[in-house]
This record gives C-alpha cells, structure tokens and sequence, in this order.
C-alpha cells in the first residue's frame, strides 16, 4: 500500500500534472478532491472526461468513469471485485477504490491514451433490430460499419508506415526530385516544340504522328488479343480432346461392366457427396464461420497488453476449474444404467472418426488425382509444342491407346481380384489366428474348471466325439460300408456323454448360484464405489473451498498488517513532530536566556535581525554610490577625453618624425647628385 502511494505521488507530481503532492497531504484529500483528481487523469488519457464534478451528480460521474474504465478494461481487484461495491466506492470517493485506479491508470498512461482514442471510433453503436428493418436505418449501419472497416485498416498502415521508418524528410527529398524532373522534361518539351514550329506544315505532322502512335498502340491491343485467342483455342482444343478421350473410357467401361456395378459405383459416389454436402462441408462452415467471427471479435478490440493475456489466463483457469467441478458433479450423479450405452455411445464415437478420416483420404486423393491430370494436360501441351521426327499415325495411335485401355483394363480387374483375395486371405488368416488362440483359451480354462470340479477329461471326451464324427464323416465319403460300427461307437459315446452331463449337473446347479452371489456382489461393490466416490468429491469441494476461505483470510491478514505498519509509521512521525513542537515551546517558555537562545524562533528572530542590518548598510552604500555617480561619471568622461587628446598629440608626433626622416632622404639624394 505505501508502495502504491509512493508511486501515485511521484507521478502526480511530475508533468502534466505538478500537483507538488507528498504522502501526508495525499493521504489527507477528501472523498471530492479525491474524485476530481481521479478525472482529471481521466481527463488526461481522453480529453473529453476533463470537466469539473462539482457541475454534474454523483451518479453522473460515477456513470462517466465506469464507461471510460470498461472501455480501457480496468478490472477490480480482488478486494473489490463486486461491481456494486466497486460502483458505491466509486461514488463517494472511498481510498480503498480510487488509490488501485490511480496507480492503474498512471501505470501505462501512453497506451491507455491509445486505447481511448481507438476507442472513439471501434466501440460500435448498437442498433436495435426493429429500427433496422428500416432500410434507410440500415443503409446508414452499413455504410458506418464500412467506414469502421476502413478506418481499422488505414490505423493498421499508419502504424506499419510508423515501424517501417519511413520518415518525412525522405518523402520530401523524392518529390522534389520529382519536381525537378519533372521540370526537365517541360522544358525538354518546350524545346522541342520551339525546334518543330520552324518546320512547315508541322501541325499536320503532329497529327500524324499521333494518329501512328494510337495506330501503334491498337496493334500491340489486337497482337495480345490473339495471342489470348490462340491460347484459349490451344486450351479448348486440348479440353475437347480429354473430353474425347473421357468418352472413349467410359463407354468402354461401360461396354465391359455390368448395370449393377455401375449403380453400385453411382451409389457410392452419391453416398460420399451426400456424406460431404450434409455432414462433413456444413460442419467444416461451421468452424470456419466461428473461428472467422472470433477473429473478428479479436481484430475490433483494441491492442491487448501482457496484463490483458494475463487476465486471459487467470479467466481461462477459472473456467477450466469451473468445468472439472461440474464433471466431478456429473461423476457424482452418474447412474450404472447409462453403463448400457457408453459402449455404444464410444463405438459410434470411433466409427464417426474413422468415417471423417477416411473422407478426407478420399478428399485429399481426389485431389492428387487432379493434380496429376493437369501435369499430364502440361506434359502433352509440351509434346504438343515439340517437333519429334518419329510420330504415331492417328490409326496407329488409335490402335495402340485401344489396346492400352484393354490391357488396362484387364490389369485392374486382375489387381482388383488379387486385392480382394489377398484382402479375405488376411482376413481369415487373422480370424483363424484369433478363433485358435480363443480356443486355446477356453481349452485351459475348461481344463481348470474340469479340474476342479474332479471331472477332467471331460473337454477331452467331447473333442474325442468330435474328432471320431469328424473321422466318421471322412469314413462315409471313403467307406460306406463301416457305418454300422461308427454308429455303435456315437451310441456309446453319447451315453459316456449323458453319464457325464448327469454327473455335471449338481456341479452346474451350485455355479448358477455362485455366479448370482457373485453378480449380487458385483453390484453392491459398484453401490459402495460410487458412493465412496461422491463423499471424496464432496470432502475435495468442502476442502478446496477451506483453501479458497483460508486463503482470503491470509491475504486479508496481510492488508490489515501493512495498515498497522503504515498507521505506525504514521504515528511515530507525529510523536516526533509533536516532541518537538513540545521542545520548542519548553525552550520559548523557558527564563533561562541560554536555553532561550536554542529555541528556534529566537533563532530565526536573530537571523532576521541581522538581515536586516545588512540590508540597512546596503542601503546606505547604494545612497552614498547614486550620489557620487554623476561627479565620477563626469570625471571618467573627462579621463577619456584627455586619453583620446594624448592618442592624437602622439599621433602627430609620429607622423612629424616621418616627415622629417623623409626630407632629410631627399636633401642628402641631391648632394650625391651635384658631387656627381
């Protein structure tokens, strides 16, 4: 909380806002100040909330923030989080709901004055149905959710041009370079203008040479209009031939199949589209058109933060936790008779899967399929285009294309035949494999059975009957004449049989009651189970919510003792302020001159006096230095005066001594001459 405070304090005293706050005088606005403060940082981040609450109600203001705050997505925290709450706080200024606003809001100030600004233009206006039946009303709606729309993808170019770098100098530098060519090329042409007007008959020229170049320019259109015509023949041509060639396998086909199979195939593909058109493709718009209006959903909100994802996150959890709650009551509730058709719910569940799985293998090699016939309509366009030295006649190639399809053909019906039997052969193969292997299976329990119940051998006796009616009817077939001898043998077989069905009996009997003692079991295990289950669930609900409560309380805990620690803080600064309020006032009283003297108002009193006497002699020396200012101000005058009348008198001199230096020059130049 001190943290919070220190934060908001230093921000508020920086730009704009220069509020000079520290943490005694923030701590002590009232619920107004508090208010106003709180719109005015509003009023920052969208200019439209700077007004004065002291001109509208409490409910008006209250209204006004909660809609700037759900538009630039400020969630309460947890102490707060009942929006009535929130809103009451909000109302009458409470520090527990403005103090989070306030170091929320002053947290990201930047992106929160984007958001707004988004805001004024993405939040949409929501008509009601009634009102857009009209068509005016909704020829409006259309064109405003147009301009939404464009208005999303010009802010989206603004900010690719802002990251791009782009900048404003190189723009200008290329258009004045434009300029200047531009310019070039005018003056270019008024050159050449000057250089044809000397020519006779030039305007008949010009037209001329016009009408050459659109005559030019139509013939470039008409030479690319039948190059088009050329390659839509070639594409026609060649779509006729494939259609040709379609003609010729399918009444080749048909001439080879039969009517039943031909509607079988012809069920089967109406199966597959009905398939598609009814369940596979509307599910798939389905999707398509939820995971679009989710796109959209994402794109008009504004742009997300870390702390947006984050929020995500933690409401992702909740309803995650939610759902397990409400499977853990379903669990609960669960009858043993819905048992019966989870089975049948869980086949149909696989079976629908392999049903989509195997549609689109049948999709996807459809389209290899036609990825294949286009690179073989381009391999013949190529050989089309190639000249070859050796080329079929159209009866050879007719003959030879007759005699691939037959071969084909014949191919096909072999490799369908070899596939189907080497499909069935696999088939039985695994069914035998699986019947022996139950059989053996069954053979070791019925030999423990028989073992236990103390009448072994019995399997073998019935195996024994089986072999020796098997080896009967081979003797049959190979001798009709041991017939007699075979049927005395089942006879006594068959009574071994009934002796030993007899013995079983009683044995049979006790394991009917067993196996329902064992089901009666069975079931009041599954009662106990389930009932066990519930109670852990309802111990796991009452435990995670002590947790949830536990947790609460350690938090509150928390809160209340940073407040103590605040408060204390609190008080001890005033203790010390008051002690020495309490030593000021002990040593002003006091009729000791010395203690006197340390007090802090005789103090300040003595620092006053003598910056006073300071400020006296001051006085006295700018009174005695306005005084004499005129007469030194004259005086320096009349320094300066001589100074120059001295520079002038030495200038003189100078010029004097070179003067004489030159007539002495000249005088002893013409005594050299007259000696000459």
């Amino acid at each position: 909380m001190g943290d919070q405070i220190q934060f908001i304090v230093e921000k508020l005293n920086q730009e704009p806002f220069r509020k000079n706050y520290n943490l005694i005088s923030f701590d002590s606005l009232e619920s107004l100040q508090l208010l106003q403060l709180l719109s005015d940082v509003l009023g920052e981040i969208d200019p439209k909330h700077a007004v004065d609450i002291r001109e509208e109600l409490p409910e008006q203001t209250a209204k006004r923030m909660l809609n700037l705050l759900g538009i630039l997505k400020y969630k309460p925290p947890g102490a707060v989080s009942d929006l009535s709450v929130f809103r009451q706080g909000l109302v009458t200024g409470s520090k527990p709901v403005i103090h989070p606003v306030l170091h929320w809001l002053l947290q990201r100030t930047s992106e929160l004055k984007k958001r707004a600004y988004l805001a004024r233009f993405l939040v949409k206006l929501e008509v009601p149905a009634e009102f857009l039946q009209d068509d005016t009303v909704a020829d409006f709606n259309k064109q405003y959710e147009e301009l939404m729309e464009a208005f999303k993808n010009l802010h989206k170019e603004h900010e690719q041009l802002k990251i791009s770098g782009l900048s404003t100098a190189e723009i200008r530098r290329d258009i004045s370079a434009m300029e200047e060519e531009k310019d070039q090329l005018a003056k270019r042409v008024e050159r050449l203008k000057k250089r044809v007007e000397t020519v006779q008959n030039h305007q008949r020229m010009l037209e001329i040479a016009r009408q050459l170049r659109l005559e030019k320019e139509r013939e470039e259109l008409l030479a690319q209009q039948k190059q088009e015509q050329k390659s839509q023949l070639f594409h026609v041509e060649q779509r006729l031939q494939r259609a040709q060639v379609q003609l010729k396998e399918m009444q080749h086909v048909v001439a080879d199949s039969k009517p039943e199979s031909l509607m079988k195939k012809l069920e089967e593909e109406i199966n597959f589209n009905s398939y598609l058109v009814t369940e596979k493709i509307p599910r798939e718009m389905e999707s398509k058109k939820t995971s679009v209006y989710f796109l959209q959903k994402v794109v008009a909100e504004p742009a997300m933060t870390q702390a947006d994802l984050t929020a995500l996150e933690s409401e992702i959890n909740e309803v995650n936790a939610q759902m397990n709650q409400l499977i853990e009551k379903r669990m609960m509730k669960y009858e043993p008779a819905d048992s019966k058709f989870s089975m049948y719910r869980q086949q149909a569940s696989i079976i629908s899967r392999k049903k989509e799985a195997k549609a689109e293998e049948l999709q996807a090699a459809k389209e290899e399929m036609s990825s294949l016939e286009r690179q073989v309509e381009q391999k013949s366009s190529q050989a089309h285009e190639l000249e070859g030295s050796e080329v079929l006649t159209e009866d050879e190639f007719k003959q030879y294309v007759s005699k691939l399809r037959s071969k084909n053909t014949f191919y096909k019906k072999k490799r369908l035949e070899i596939a189907e039997i080497t499909a069935e052969y696999g088939i039985l193969q695994r069914t035998e494999e699986l019947l022996r292997q139950r059989h053996e299976a069954i053979q070791q329990q019925l030999q423990a059975i028989e073992e236990k119940k103390g009448i072994s051998g019995y399997s073998y006796t019935q195996e024994e009957l089986e072999r020796v009616s098997a080896v009967k009817s081979e003797m049959d077939e190979m001798k009709g004449q041991t017939l007699d001898n075979m049927s005395e043998m089942v006879k006594k077989l068959n009574a071994m049989v009934a002796e030993k069905k007899a013995s079983l009996a009683p044995v049979i009997k006790e394991l009917r009651q067993l196996r329902q003692s064992c089901q009666e079991l069975t079931q009041e295990c599954d009662e106990k189970k389930i009932q066990y289950d519930s109670c852990a669930a309802g111990l796991e609900t009452n435990r995670s919510a002590l947790e949830q409560e536990v947790k609460g309380l350690l938090e509150e805990c928390a809160q209340e003792e940073s407040n103590y620690h605040y408060v204390n803080c609190m008080k001890r600064a005033l203790e010390i302020q008051l002690q020495r309020a309490k030593e000021e006032m002990k040593a002003y009283v006091s009729p000791d001159p010395q203690e006197r003297r340390k007090a802090v108002r005789e103090q300040y009193t003595r620092i006053i006096l003598e910056q006073e006497n300071l400020g006296k002699k001051l006085r006295e020396k700018q009174k005695v230095v306005r005084e004499s200012h005129g007469p030194n101000m004259k005086q320096m005058k009349m320094w300066q005066d001589f100074e120059q009348l001295m520079e002038c008198k030495r200038e003189c001199f100078l010029k004097q001594q070179n003067q004489a230096a030159i007539g002495q020059v000249i005088q002893e130049g013409g005594k050299d001459r007259l000696v000459l």
